[in-house]
C-alpha cells in the first residue's frame, strides 16, 4: 500500500484535508496528530474501518478503542447517558487530553469499537491540527495510537511512519505531540468515578472540579479491559529496559556499562559511569512534564542505536503528578526495577 503523506506543520490546506475527509468517509485509515500521542484514525460508524485499525496494529479485538469528536453535541448520538458532573468535568478539561467512558448508545457506532462492551471512551483532542481535521470530517473517529501493538506511542511523525508507512493510507505530519504520553481514561459508568489509565489530567485536578469523586480499585469486566493499557503489553521497545531509583551515589565505573544507556534527570547525571552512555531525561527530579514529553522519544530512540544492550529510565517516586510517567514505564519495563545501591 503506497501512504500518501500531509505536512501540515505550517498550514492546512483545504485540498488536503478534502482528501482525508474522503480516505476516512471510503474507510481507509489516517494518522492525526493529537497533543497526546500521534493516533491511528478510521470512521467509527464503519466496522470495516474499524477491523482495518486493529489489523493495522496488530492489536487484540477486545481492546476498546477511544472515540475523537470535535463537538459534545456529538455525544448524543454515541452515549446514552451524559451525567451532569461529567459535563462539569468536559466543560472544565475538554478539548484536553482526558477521555471519559460513559454508556454506549448502541446502533450508531460499529460494535466492534466498543470491543463487544456496553461503554465507549469518548474525547476532544485540542491539537489544531488534529481538531481541524475532525471538524472538516465531521464524523466520530476512533483512533488509538498509532503504533504497533506493544511498541512504544509516537509522539512525532517519524515514530508513527516507521510502525505504519505501507499499513495505512496517510500520515499527517504535525510536529510533536505537547503532552507526550496519551489521554487521562475516566471510567464515568457509575460513581465514584475510576481512572482507568493515568494521563496529564490527574486526579488532584478531577477532585478540584468534583470533590470525593475517584475510587481507586482497579477495574476489568469479565477479565476484559475497559481501556486501552490495562491487559496487554504496551510501550515496549526492543531494547530491554530497567527502573532505576534511588540513584544518590556514584555508580562504580566498569566495562560493563560501555553498552549500557542512563536516560537520567540532568541533575543525576553525575552519578553515573564514566563509561555508559547518557540520555537526557528532564532537567531534574521535580521536572516531571518534561519526562512525559520525552519518555517514548526517548523508548523509540533505544532501538535506532546499536551501540545500546540495555537501558536504566529513572524511576520518579510514587506521586500522582509521576503517575502516568511511571505507568507507562514499568510496563516498558515490564516491572524490573533496581535501586542506584544495587548497580
Amino acid at each position: 500500500m503506497d501512504t500518501r503523506i500531509w505536512d501540515m506543520r505550517e498550514q492546512i490546506a483545504p485540498q488536503e484535508l478534502e482528501e482525508i475527509k474522503s480516505i476516512l468517509q471510503e474507510d481507509g485509515l489516517i494518522v492525526i496528530p493529537t497533543e497526546t500521542v500521534y493516533g491511528l484514525g478510521g470512521n467509527a460508524l464503519s466496522d470495516v474501518a474499524t477491523q482495518k485499525i486493529y489489523e493495522a496494529k496488530g492489536r487484540p479485538s477486545d481492546n476498546p478503542l477511544i472515540v475523537h469528536i470535535h463537538n459534545t453535541k456529538q455525544l448524543k448520538d454515541i452515549v446514552s447517558n451524559l451525567p451532569e458532573k461529567v459535563e462539569r468535568l468536559m466543560e472544565a478539561f475538554w478539548p484536553g487530553p482526558i477521555s471519559f467512558i460513559l454508556p454506549l448508545q448502541k446502533g450508531y457506532l460499529c460494535e466492534r469499537v466498543s470491543g463487544g462492551l456496553d461503554s465507549i471512551a469518548v474525547r476532544m483532542p485540542s491539537h489544531n491540527v488534529g481538531r481541524r481535521i475532525l471538524e472538516h470530517v465531521d464524523l466520530p473517529i476512533a483512533a488509538p495510537s498509532a503504533n504497533l501493538s506493544g511498541r512504544p506511542s509516537p509522539t512525532q511523525f517519524e515514530h508513527a511512519y516507521e510502525d505504519l508507512n505501507g499499513r495505512v493510507e496517510g500520515i499527517v505530519n504535525g510536529d510533536r505531540s505537547e503532552e507526550g504520553l496519551e489521554s487521562t481514561v475516566l471510567d464515568c459508568t457509575s460513581f465514584p468515578y475510576y481512572i482507568a489509565r493515568p494521563g496529564a489530567i490527574t486526579r488532584t485536578m478531577i477532585e478540584a472540579i468534583i470533590p470525593n469523586s475517584i475510587r481507586g480499585e482497579s477495574q476489568m469486566k469479565n477479565g476484559q479491559p475497559i481501556a486501552p493499557g490495562m491487559k496487554y503489553k504496551h510501550y515496549a521497545p526492543d531494547t530491554p529496559v530497567t527502573v532505576i531509583t534511588q540513584l544518590n551515589r556514584k555508580v562504580k565505573d566498569a566495562e560493563k556499562w560501555s553498552d549500557v544507556v542512563f536516560a537520567v534527570p540532568d541533575s543525576l547525571r553525575d552519578y553515573l559511569p564514566e563509561s555508559s552512555h547518557f540520555i537526557s531525561l528532564c532537567e531534574d527530579e521535580t521536572d516531571i512534564k518534561t519526562a512525559n514529553q520525552r519518555l517514548y522519544q526517548i523508548l523509540h530512540h533505544l532501538d535506532t542505536n546499536d551501540n545500546y544492550y540495555r537501558a536504566y529510565v529513572y524511576g520518579f517516586d510514587k506521586e500522582i503528578a509521576a503517575e502516568a510517567f511511571m505507568n507507562r514505564l514499568l510496563k516498558a519495563a515490564n516491572y524490573d526495577i533496581v535501586t542506584g545501591d544495587h548497580l
